[in-house]
């Protein structure tokens, strides 16, 4: 017996050398027998061998049937794919990992893979891998552009990520031609001797169809504008007033000056305003709709709203997390009727300082909806000596709204000032808005500005999001947080040598950088030309906020608590630390509850991290195709701009509209250029012309693809 163990192991021990020899190439069982020169009849012993290190984890066996040595040298993570064919690994919490095209093994963007590491991170080259599993693919569907060939078709996919054309035959088209958009199967993921296969499952229009656009984002992101059958039968049972016997237990606050301040075209109203001013300073109440009273954990409308995660705001439409019936009824906080709410009511002293706070379950009835443009009129006009009349018609419409507003904008600027002084970074340069017509066809596009209104709000929000956060985690209790992490010292580099082209700088010491140097840096770069670039560019070098169950502090408001509290109609976490706090108002966080949350709010920070993320790329997705709809139109006209990135291979210019194209190395015929990679310089080298960062410029249009996703510029000189 003994003999026998020794035996098995030697055997052992003698094929875990073989599979870690360097010169070891992953190989089928029968190539495995032959260079170990087992017997015939000691192979099924082998065979059993193998298996057992199989389930034990040591090897993996791929789809070629060859075995992979994987013990303690795999990590798992999803890949990135590229254009040009290699991508990267990325693991949460991690370097990224590169993976040569010749190392992908077939990998498609968004697969679960197992990495297996090759060459250590050494100065400033990453992490390199190859490919050892595809544990499991991420993408089954695609979206692209059908191009019809004689007896067969190709499907370019929209996203460039995804390096081949996909192979359509001609019976599994459709009836596609060529400039479809369509929606696709993938049938076979395809290897180095043939192209990936997929059959035609929807034709979403023509690429020059501006209804298209949306459609083709949508299905490329999976957004589902329906909901299940069982999500809208449990929405159809919702009540459309508030009964009476839900109003029972709660702070009754329905006889104060409440009004809720949004966009003028806003269904989904989910936070309220009362102000008063009190001996210490003020006394502000944040009031958000209560939607856990109606949302119930488990139920088909949580479940949907925890897999959406998020409510999607594309530019002609709303991608809901919850039904209308919900979002835009009783968890709206509409004017002249009864809510529920859950309101955080928070003491601040004259100096800005928020010294008490209360939170409860109230019962609240909006006086009156506000919009941000007309509460922005009030202030400026009231803020002015002349305007007598306009005055006095706004304290007649308005009445005692307008000394409201007034105070708001007044706490608002205290708020505001503290969050500063403790280096909080505000970013403050236009987005787009972009106007269509009913067809989805853009005719306007421009920069949608905040107002003292918009910031009103943001402060307001701020400051709950903080309180609630700050709370909770000194209860120890089982929360989900929203975490900004500090930059990583690289960027913060780079950004230094981008912003010295400028004549600005920043401070960075062993710890990194502050948020005040960045916050100091937007300050001083005031209203210069260059203000948004370099604002953009800051914001660039910043890490993305997530959602984490640790409470790691907020980066960029320089705040040491942070959560999301305000949105519980649009976003999951708000949701769910709604159903945590009323747990605990109700004395229901027992320690068996807080092991319940514990156990799944990982995941449901993961989920929302994820989701909004997905929102992000979609909504930047429609626009982009928008704009580059808009400037097809507009071919030959001459723009202002402003050069927002020197390359070696062009020059973005970022147009006084928002709108970003490219002028191509390749068309500048006048000289032969050289890029200055640490200056961001392109220098002709016979006439000596420069292009630099925040250089204004003026362009013309010469092409906007939307196959291609480009939008192409020249310099022009009058």
């Amino acid at each position: 017996m003994k003999e026998r163990e020794e035996n098995y192991s030697d055997k052992r021990e003698t094929l875990e050398a073989f599979f870690q020899d360097k010169e070891y190439k992953p190989m089928r069982f029968k190539s495995i027998a032959v260079l170990l020169e087992v017997p015939k009849e000691e192979r099924e012993d082998l065979r059993v061998l193998l298996e057992q290190m199989l389930g034990e984890g040591e090897l993996e066996l791929d789809e070629k049937g060859c075995y992979h040595w994987v013990k303690g040298e795999t990590l798992e993570g999803t890949f990135s794919g590229t254009t040009r064919g290699f991508g990267f690994v990325l693991i949460p919490g991690e370097e990224d990992i590169f993976i040569p095209e010749r190392e992908t093994a077939g990998a498609f963007h968004g697969d679960t893979v197992r990495v297996r590491i090759t060459e250590a991170s050494s100065g400033t080259k990453r992490r390199e891998g190859t490919i050892a599993k595809i544990v499991k693919r991420g993408t089954t569907h695609l979206v692209g552009v059908y191009e019809k060939n004689k007896n067969c078709g190709f499907v370019i996919p929209d996203n460039p990520k995804f390096g081949n054309d996909i192979y359509i035959s001609k019976e599994h088209s459709k009836g596609a031609v060529s400039g479809h958009k369509v929606y696709i199967k993938l049938m076979h993921y395809g290897n180095a001797r043939r192209n990936p296969e997929g059959r035609v499952i929807e034709i979403l229009g023509h690429i020059n169809d501006p209804a298209s656009d949306v459609k083709t984002v949508l299905k490329t992101y999976d957004l589902r504008p329906e909901f299940p059958d069982e999500v809208m039968a449990e929405a159809e049972t919702m009540p459309e007033e508030v009964a009476e016997t839900e109003k029972q237990g709660r702070m009754d606050v329905r006889e104060a000056l409440t009004v809720t301040i949004d966009g003028e075209d806003a269904k989904d109203l989910d936070d309220a305003i009362t102000l008063e001013r009190t001996e210490q300073g003020y006394r502000l109440g944040v009031h958000i709709a209560d939607v856990t009273h109606y949302v119930k954990e488990h139920s088909p409308l949580d479940t949907c709203a925890l897999k959406r995660g998020t409510s999607v705001y594309l530019v002609d439409r709303v991608i809901p997390m919850l039904p209308h019936r919900l979002s835009n009824g009783i968890c709206s906080l509409n004017a002249g009727v009864d809510r529920l709410a859950l309101s955080c009511f928070m003491d601040v002293d004259a100096s800005g300082d928020i010294v008490g706070h209360h939170i409860a379950e109230t019962l609240i009835n909006v006086t009156r909806r506000m919009s941000y443009t007309e509460v922005a009129h009030i202030l400026k006009v009231m803020s002015e000596e002349e305007e007598e009349a306009e005055k006095q018609r706004l304290s007649s419409e308005y009445g005692e709204l307008v000394p409201m507003f007034l105070m708001m904008k007044e706490l608002a600027d205290l708020l505001r000032a503290r969050r500063r002084q403790r280096g909080a970074v505000d970013f403050d340069f236009a987005e787009s808005k972009i106007t269509l017509t009913p067809s989805g066809k853009p005719i306007e596009i421009g920069p949608y500005e905040r107002n003292d209104a918009t910031r009103i709000i943001e402060d307001f929000m701020l400051a709950a999001n903080e309180t609630i956060a700050e709370d909770f985690f000194w209860q120890e209790a089982p929360f989900v947080y929203r975490t900004h992490e500090k930059p990583d010292p690289e960027k913060i580099k780079k950004l230094g040598i981008l912003i010295n082209n400028f004549g600005f700088h920043i401070k960075a010491g062993k710890d990194g950088v502050h948020p005040k140097e960045l916050q100091k840096l937007l300050d001083g770069i005031g209203d210069t030309p260059e203000a948004a670039l370099i604002s953009r560019l800051t914001l660039r070098s910043m890490k993305q906020a997530r959602y984490t169950t640790d409470c790691d502090g907020h980066f960029g408001l320089a705040a040491k608590y942070y959560c999301h509290f305000t949105s519980p109609i649009r976003r999951y976490p708000d949701l769910q630390i709604h159903r945590i706090i009323k747990d605990n108002l109700h004395g229901k966080l027992t320690d068996e509850r807080r092991e319940q949350y514990r156990l799944i709010l990982d995941e449901v920070a993961e989920q929302s991290s994820k989701t909004e993320r997905t929102a992000e790329e979609a909504e930047r997705e429609v626009e982009k195709l928008k704009k580059i709809e808009y400037m097809e139109e507009r071919i030959g006209e001459i723009f202002d701009g402003v050069i927002s990135g020197v390359t070696g291979w062009g020059i973005y210019v970022e147009l006084s509209n928002t709108i970003e194209g490219m002028i191509q190395l390749a068309n500048l015929k006048d000289d032969y250029y050289i890029y200055d990679e640490e200056r961001y310089l392109l220098v002709g080298e016979r006439f000596h012309k420069t292009y630099r960062l925040g250089q204004q410029l003026k362009v013309q249009v010469i092409g906007a693809d939307k196959l291609l996703k480009t939008i192409d510029f020249l310099p022009y000189y009058e």
